[in-house]
């Protein structure tokens, strides 16, 4: 059996492999999104890891599995490479859409800008959901060259709105108070 060492040294020059070999430079804009995707999919982990509910945890899992997915057809080197993967499907889309609406009507309706913050579940929602507005960005650049990544720059302007109603449900789960913004006006 080989052992299977995490270092190769071959990144030490400043290059990394896109799937299928292809050797780019580590400011890729492709590594950028997928490493920005990845980032987001730890803060989803710290979210789950730091939740007792069990529904949104299971949500959470499954939304981690789909970054994965989404990382993987970043790093897609080809079209031929994209075609040996897995990919973003309108219905992983919908089952946020209908999480958002489930936990919407739980939820009393929103009348003001709301600051961050009031329970550490929210304030981590709220950093993922920065984290994956990032994310969205760096595949936005990405998208302009690559046509292939439309699906998960869907995905991630919709997970972005997910975690924003996560963070008000946990909120109201834990009979915290919203923070509403109240701007200064001189």
């Amino acid at each position: 059996m080989t052992e299977w060492k995490i270092y190769t040294r071959k990144g030490d020059g400043g290059e990394t492999s896109l799937l299928g070999g292809l050797r780019v430079p580590k400011h890729d804009d492709r590594i950028e999104a997928y490493g920005t995707v990845d980032e987001l999919n730890s803060f989803i982990a710290v979210l789950r890891d730091n939740s007792a509910n069990q529904w949104a945890n299971q949500l959470l899992l499954v939304i981690e599995e789909r970054l994965f997915t989404i990382e993987s057809v970043l790093a897609a080197a080809t079209p031929a490479d994209l075609e040996k993967l897995p990919q973003v499907i309108p219905t992983d889309i919908t089952l946020l859409e209908e999480a958002i609406d489930l936990m919407n009507e739980t939820l009393p309706p929103l009348t003001t800008f709301i600051l961050p913050g009031g329970h550490p579940l929210n304030s981590y929602a709220h950093l993922a959901r920065t984290v994956c507005r990032r994310a969205e960005r760096c595949v936005t650049r990405v998208a302009t060259n690559h046509p292939q990544h439309q699906a998960a720059l869907k995905y991630l302007n919709r997970l972005s709105d997910f975690l924003f109603v996560l963070a008000r449900k946990f909120t109201y789960d834990h009979q915290a108070q919203e923070i509403p913004w109240k701007p200064t006006v001189q």
